[in-house]
Protein backbone atom coordinates (compact mmCIF):
# COMPACT_ATOMS: atom_id res chain seq x y z
CA UNK A 1 0.00 0.00 0.00
CA UNK A 2 1.68 3.42 -1.25
CA UNK A 3 0.08 6.02 1.77
CA UNK A 4 0.28 9.49 0.90
CA UNK A 5 -0.58 9.30 -2.14
CA UNK A 6 -3.76 8.16 -3.46
CA UNK A 7 -4.19 4.63 -3.76
CA UNK A 8 -4.41 3.79 -0.20
CA UNK A 9 -6.23 0.99 0.60
CA UNK A 10 -9.94 1.74 0.67
CA UNK A 11 -11.60 2.04 4.71
CA UNK A 12 -15.61 1.17 5.35
CA UNK A 13 -15.48 1.81 9.22
CA UNK A 14 -14.36 4.11 11.54
CA UNK A 15 -11.60 1.63 13.01
CA UNK A 16 -9.96 1.25 9.92
CA UNK A 17 -9.92 5.22 8.76
CA UNK A 18 -8.83 6.20 12.42
CA UNK A 19 -5.90 3.22 12.09
CA UNK A 20 -4.85 4.56 8.61
CA UNK A 21 -4.78 7.92 9.67
CA UNK A 22 -2.47 7.26 12.54
CA UNK A 23 -0.07 5.43 10.27
CA UNK A 24 0.01 7.87 7.29
CA UNK A 25 3.96 9.26 6.00
CA UNK A 26 5.20 12.27 8.45
CA UNK A 27 5.05 14.87 5.74
CA UNK A 28 6.47 18.37 5.63
CA UNK A 29 4.83 21.70 5.65
CA UNK A 30 5.52 22.15 1.60
CA UNK A 31 3.84 18.57 1.44
CA UNK A 32 0.69 19.61 2.88
CA UNK A 33 0.22 23.09 2.03
CA UNK A 34 2.75 23.69 -0.64
CA UNK A 35 5.40 26.34 -1.42
CA UNK A 36 3.43 29.45 -0.37
CA UNK A 37 1.18 29.98 2.67
CA UNK A 38 -2.56 28.62 3.35
CA UNK A 39 -6.38 29.77 4.36
CA UNK A 40 -7.53 27.96 7.57
CA UNK A 41 -11.55 27.40 7.19
CA UNK A 42 -12.36 27.06 11.21
CA UNK A 43 -16.32 25.84 11.22
CA UNK A 44 -16.39 27.27 15.01
CA UNK A 45 -13.86 29.17 17.27
CA UNK A 46 -11.85 26.31 18.45
CA UNK A 47 -11.62 24.18 15.39
CA UNK A 48 -8.61 25.92 14.42
CA UNK A 49 -6.43 25.49 17.34
CA UNK A 50 -7.89 21.52 17.88
CA UNK A 51 -7.14 21.09 14.07
CA UNK A 52 -4.52 22.87 12.66
CA UNK A 53 -2.74 24.91 15.55
CA UNK A 54 0.26 23.09 15.04
CA UNK A 55 0.43 23.96 11.24
CA UNK A 56 -0.92 27.65 12.28
CA UNK A 57 2.72 27.73 14.32
CA UNK A 58 5.16 26.43 12.20
CA UNK A 59 3.86 28.39 9.29
CA UNK A 60 4.74 31.40 11.48
CA UNK A 61 7.58 30.04 12.25
CA UNK A 62 8.30 29.56 8.22
CA UNK A 63 7.21 33.33 8.12
CA UNK A 64 4.29 31.85 5.94
CA UNK A 65 1.38 33.82 7.78
CA UNK A 66 -1.92 32.19 7.42
CA UNK A 67 -5.40 33.47 7.21
CA UNK A 68 -7.54 31.63 9.74
CA UNK A 69 -11.20 32.26 8.88
CA UNK A 70 -14.26 31.40 11.49
CA UNK A 71 -17.36 30.42 9.42
CA UNK A 72 -19.88 30.85 12.29
CA UNK A 73 -19.91 32.81 15.41
CA UNK A 74 -20.20 29.90 18.12
CA UNK A 75 -22.99 31.83 19.90
CA UNK A 76 -24.85 27.99 19.38
CA UNK A 77 -22.59 26.03 22.33
CA UNK A 78 -24.68 27.72 25.63
CA UNK A 79 -28.46 28.24 24.33
CA UNK A 80 -29.73 28.53 28.16
CA UNK A 81 -26.99 30.97 29.39
CA UNK A 82 -28.47 34.59 30.79
CA UNK A 83 -25.01 35.29 31.67
CA UNK A 84 -23.79 34.86 28.08
CA UNK A 85 -26.60 35.74 25.83
CA UNK A 86 -25.52 34.58 22.16
CA UNK A 87 -24.32 38.35 21.50
CA UNK A 88 -21.83 38.29 24.93
CA UNK A 89 -21.08 34.74 24.04
CA UNK A 90 -20.63 35.90 20.50
CA UNK A 91 -17.92 38.29 21.72
CA UNK A 92 -16.14 35.98 23.68
CA UNK A 93 -15.73 33.37 21.27
CA UNK A 94 -14.14 35.60 18.98
CA UNK A 95 -11.73 37.11 21.81
CA UNK A 96 -10.63 33.77 22.36
CA UNK A 97 -9.84 33.31 18.58
CA UNK A 98 -7.61 35.82 18.87
CA UNK A 99 -5.76 35.09 22.31
CA UNK A 100 -5.27 31.15 20.81
CA UNK A 101 -3.56 32.32 17.23
CA UNK A 102 -1.66 34.48 19.84
CA UNK A 103 -0.10 31.46 21.47
CA UNK A 104 0.99 30.25 17.69
CA UNK A 105 2.79 33.40 17.37
CA UNK A 106 -0.07 34.41 14.25
CA UNK A 107 -1.19 38.25 14.96
CA UNK A 108 -4.93 38.99 15.34
CA UNK A 109 -5.28 40.54 12.29
CA UNK A 110 -5.01 37.04 10.25
CA UNK A 111 -8.35 36.27 11.64
CA UNK A 112 -11.45 37.06 9.56
CA UNK A 113 -14.61 36.15 11.18
CA UNK A 114 -17.37 35.19 8.39
CA UNK A 115 -20.23 35.10 11.67
CA UNK A 116 -22.12 32.61 9.83
CA UNK A 117 -25.25 31.37 12.61
CA UNK A 118 -23.67 28.63 15.24
CA UNK A 119 -25.57 25.21 13.65
CA UNK A 120 -27.01 26.86 10.21
CA UNK A 121 -24.17 27.46 7.50
CA UNK A 122 -24.89 26.39 4.66
CA UNK A 123 -24.54 23.58 2.19
CA UNK A 124 -25.92 25.34 -0.95
CA UNK A 125 -27.97 28.33 -2.37
CA UNK A 126 -27.27 31.63 -2.25
CA UNK A 127 -25.99 31.74 1.42
CA UNK A 128 -23.57 29.02 0.31
CA UNK A 129 -22.72 31.12 -2.96
CA UNK A 130 -21.73 33.93 -1.09
CA UNK A 131 -19.24 31.94 1.72
CA UNK A 132 -17.75 30.60 -1.10
CA UNK A 133 -17.08 34.12 -3.16
CA UNK A 134 -15.90 35.74 0.33
CA UNK A 135 -13.65 33.02 0.70
CA UNK A 136 -12.35 33.09 -2.97
CA UNK A 137 -11.70 36.97 -2.61
CA UNK A 138 -9.79 35.81 0.61
CA UNK A 139 -7.43 33.27 -0.76
CA UNK A 140 -4.27 35.71 -1.15
CA UNK A 141 -1.48 35.32 -4.13
CA UNK A 142 0.82 32.98 -2.34
CA UNK A 143 -1.85 31.24 -1.02
CA UNK A 144 -1.61 27.63 -2.07
CA UNK A 145 -3.88 25.73 0.24
CA UNK A 146 -7.13 25.98 1.60
CA UNK A 147 -7.38 23.36 4.42
CA UNK A 148 -11.16 22.71 5.76
CA UNK A 149 -12.41 20.17 8.35
CA UNK A 150 -12.68 16.33 6.51
CA UNK A 151 -15.64 15.97 4.92
CA UNK A 152 -17.66 13.23 6.92
CA UNK A 153 -16.89 15.14 10.09
CA UNK A 154 -20.36 14.24 11.24
CA UNK A 155 -21.32 17.99 12.30
CA UNK A 156 -23.31 20.10 9.96
CA UNK A 157 -21.15 22.80 9.61
CA UNK A 158 -17.88 20.84 9.45
CA UNK A 159 -19.63 19.38 6.73
CA UNK A 160 -20.51 23.06 4.99
CA UNK A 161 -17.03 24.12 5.50
CA UNK A 162 -15.82 21.37 3.52
CA UNK A 163 -18.38 21.68 0.76
CA UNK A 164 -16.90 25.58 1.09
CA UNK A 165 -13.40 25.00 0.82
CA UNK A 166 -13.88 22.92 -1.88
CA UNK A 167 -15.77 25.18 -4.02
CA UNK A 168 -13.56 27.95 -3.32
CA UNK A 169 -10.65 26.02 -4.31
CA UNK A 170 -12.06 25.23 -7.82
CA UNK A 171 -11.57 29.09 -8.16
CA UNK A 172 -8.44 29.10 -7.85
CA UNK A 173 -5.95 27.12 -10.25
CA UNK A 174 -2.98 26.82 -8.10
CA UNK A 175 -4.83 26.13 -4.40
CA UNK A 176 -5.11 22.63 -3.20
CA UNK A 177 -8.43 21.82 -0.95
CA UNK A 178 -6.51 19.84 2.01
CA UNK A 179 -8.94 18.59 4.95
CA UNK A 180 -8.20 17.89 8.42
CA UNK A 181 -10.44 15.59 10.96
CA UNK A 182 -11.71 16.78 14.12
CA UNK A 183 -15.02 14.99 15.19
CA UNK A 184 -14.15 12.30 12.81
CA UNK A 185 -11.87 11.23 15.79
CA UNK A 186 -14.88 10.23 17.75
CA UNK A 187 -16.58 8.15 15.29
CA UNK A 188 -17.21 4.50 17.43
CA UNK A 189 -14.90 1.75 15.76
CA UNK A 190 -17.69 -0.02 13.88
CA UNK A 191 -19.05 3.03 12.55
CA UNK A 192 -19.27 3.00 8.85
CA UNK A 193 -18.18 5.47 6.98
CA UNK A 194 -18.40 5.87 3.05
CA UNK A 195 -16.30 3.63 1.66
CA UNK A 196 -13.03 5.80 0.46
CA UNK A 197 -9.34 5.86 -0.54
CA UNK A 198 -7.10 7.47 2.17
CA UNK A 199 -4.44 9.56 1.56
CA UNK A 200 -2.39 11.92 2.99
CA UNK A 201 0.12 12.93 5.60
CA UNK A 202 1.36 13.25 9.34
CA UNK A 203 2.39 16.57 10.40
CA UNK A 204 5.19 15.77 13.10
CA UNK A 205 4.20 19.17 15.83
CA UNK A 206 6.74 18.11 18.53
CA UNK A 207 8.55 21.33 18.42
CA UNK A 208 5.33 23.24 18.85
CA UNK A 209 2.76 21.31 20.64
CA UNK A 210 2.86 23.23 24.45
CA UNK A 211 1.99 26.39 21.87
CA UNK A 212 -1.13 24.61 20.69
CA UNK A 213 -1.89 23.18 23.78
CA UNK A 214 -1.69 26.74 25.11
CA UNK A 215 -4.13 27.62 22.25
CA UNK A 216 -6.79 25.03 22.65
CA UNK A 217 -6.97 25.93 26.28
CA UNK A 218 -7.44 29.66 25.21
CA UNK A 219 -11.13 28.45 24.57
CA UNK A 220 -11.99 28.79 27.97
CA UNK A 221 -16.33 29.41 27.36
CA UNK A 222 -15.79 25.73 25.98
CA UNK A 223 -14.79 24.12 28.86
CA UNK A 224 -17.61 24.27 31.61
CA UNK A 225 -15.82 26.89 34.06
CA UNK A 226 -16.43 29.98 32.89
CA UNK A 227 -20.44 29.62 31.67
CA UNK A 228 -21.82 27.26 34.56
CA UNK A 229 -25.48 28.35 34.44
CA UNK A 230 -26.48 26.20 31.44
CA UNK A 231 -26.36 22.69 32.62
CA UNK A 232 -27.29 21.89 28.86
CA UNK A 233 -24.35 23.82 27.28
CA UNK A 234 -21.51 22.35 25.42
CA UNK A 235 -18.47 21.17 26.55
CA UNK A 236 -15.18 20.15 24.81
CA UNK A 237 -15.11 15.90 25.80
CA UNK A 238 -11.54 14.89 27.10
CA UNK A 239 -11.77 11.77 24.77
CA UNK A 240 -11.57 14.34 22.10
CA UNK A 241 -9.65 16.56 23.51
CA UNK A 242 -6.97 13.65 24.21
CA UNK A 243 -6.59 12.95 20.68
CA UNK A 244 -5.48 16.65 19.43
CA UNK A 245 -2.60 16.05 23.15
CA UNK A 246 -0.38 14.46 20.50
CA UNK A 247 3.09 15.08 18.82
CA UNK A 248 1.25 14.54 15.17
CA UNK A 249 -2.28 16.47 12.97
CA UNK A 250 -3.65 14.94 10.48
CA UNK A 251 -4.17 16.12 6.82
CA UNK A 252 -5.87 14.95 3.93
CA UNK A 253 -6.22 14.60 0.76
CA UNK A 254 -10.23 14.65 0.01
Amino acid sequence: MVRGSPGADVVTTAGELHSVWRTLPVGRLDDIIGTGTCLILAPHPDDESLGCGGLIAQCVQSNRLPLVVVLTDGAGSHPGSHAFPAERLRAVRADEVRTAVGCLGLPPERVIFLGEPDTRAPHCGPGFDRIVARLATLLEPDCTAILAPWRHDPHGDHKAASLAAEAAAGCQQMVRHVAYPVWGWTLPADSPVPATRISGWRLDIRNVRNAKWDAIQSHKSQYGGLITDDPTGFQLPAHLLSVFDSNYETYLLP
